[in-house]
């Protein structure tokens, strides 16, 4: 494509300045206001003429994101979602469920349409990006969570592939699929740790399930989020999510956010039922050891404690008459008990509203989880946890399981 570019000479500097100012006020008119035309007038009145007309502009100037994006596309996958319609033509199984939470997981996307035929039906669909050249696909484990639902492939190049479901992740909302090929475009991982505020980053995914490889552009909004994210089948706790601007749609659901090196830095979860632009994803040094469990055991291999919490900050600690102000509260709620019965966290003796302040040495906190520091170990590790318990403080140690 040709290299396009404007060049505009500045206004005669023989015209009155009454009749410059008219000019403007005219040119400001034409372009419809906005920002665009108030910078122009601002920058005419402060410098006498505008340096606005003297530049030439480079409308391919990208900052390196058209790269990015070209780099990390063929890896992006489609993953429609088909299931059997009864007579009038509404979905059978289980139905939606009402969003009650302030943040909803952002698809997958369903589709409505009361006059759909009977019979098996693309009913919407989600995300995903390949982190394998034989067919090894990472997902949200909320795209493909309906077990009455059968799941197809769109590859970049339009190839359809039917779909294994090789594992789900209990702990984090993500899932490993498989589909039979070889030789496929594989995604570079980056680095979560140490995305920046302010930073640059791209959303690609099956917008509304209709708009595959849709890219959106944002920055790094937030990092380190814990929200709680609601979907037809439930709740999620997405703990230390970025948080970004960058518009992630219905159907975006399990597809990558990238930097403009590239690489993925997040897999696209969730988005604010009120707010504008408020996004999230799990960063992906969390799904890394998902991926490399699935590839060295078939399965996810994770640590099992057996506890409910709430990571402690100061302003929950204030709320609550806490007697510090970080650790993980162990509670219960509408999703589960504190402490899930005949666990290792039951055998150590914990009890509801125990705070644990650290593991093995590594104090508890926002940006160092219990979750995070749990992953640390393996199933048959046994770890030391320092507890406070009222105004006591003890410590036990706990064998860890598999979490089945």
């Amino acid at each position: 494509m040709p290299n396009l570019s404007a060049t505009k000479k500045s206004p005669s500097r023989h015209l009155p300045r009454l009749l410059t100012r008219a000019v403007l006020v005219f040119l400001l008119g034409a372009i419809g206001g906005g920002v665009f035309g108030g910078l122009l007038v601002l920058d005419s009145i402060k410098g006498g003429q505008s340096n606005f007309f003297n530049k030439t502009i480079n409308i391919k100037d990208d900052s390196g994101a058209v790269e990015a994006v070209k780099k990390v596309a063929p890896s992006v996958v489609s993953i429609i979602i088909s299931k059997e319609l009864n007579t009038l033509g509404n979905l059978s199984g289980p139905n939606p469920l009402p969003f009650d939470d302030f943040f909803e997981l952002d698809g997958p996307f369903q589709f409505s349409n009361p006059d759909q035929p009977q019979g098996l039906q693309e009913v919407g669909g989600g995300s995903g990006f390949i982190v394998s050249a034989d067919g090894m696909i990472l997902t949200n484990r909320h795209v493909v969570e309906d077990p009455e639902a059968t799941y197809t492939v769109v590859t970049s190049d339009g190839q359809r592939h039917e779909v294994e479901i090789v594992a789900k992740d209990q702990v984090n909302d993500l899932a490993i699929i498989r589909i039979e090929a070889n030789n496929l475009p594989v995604v570079d991982l980056g680095d979560s740790d140490v995305l920046e505020i302010g930073q640059t980053v791209i959303a690609i995914g099956n917008a509304l399930a209709e708009f595959s490889n849709t890219v959106t552009k944002g920055i790094v909004s937030g990092i380190g989020r814990n929200l709680s994210a609601s979907s037809r089948f439930g709740s999620e706790l997405i703990e230390e999510a970025i948080q970004t601007d960058a518009a992630i749609n219905p159907g975006n659901s399990g597809g990558p956010l990238i930097n403009l090196a590239g690489q993925v830095v997040g897999v696209n979860t969730a988005i604010s039922r009120a707010g504008q632009s408020v996004g999230f994803a799990i960063p992906i040094n969390q799904a890394k050891r998902v991926i490399k469990s699935v590839k060295d055991n078939g399965r996810i291999v994770r640590p099992f404690l057996g506890v409910r919490y709430v990571t402690v900050t100061s302003r929950l600690a204030q709320q609550n008459e806490l007697p510090v102000d970080f650790g993980a509260l162990v509670v219960g709620g509408e999703n589960g008990v504190a402490i899930t019965p005949d666990s290792p966290a039951a055998a150590a003796g914990l009890l509801e509203n125990d705070i644990i302040l650290e593991v093995d040495g590594q104090r508890i906190e926002l940006g160092s989880s219990l979750a995070k520091e749990l992953v640390k170990f393996l199933p048959g590790d046994e770890v030391s946890l320092r507890i406070q318990r009222d105004e006591e403080q003890f410590t036990v140690r706990v064998q860890l399981e598999e979490f089945k």
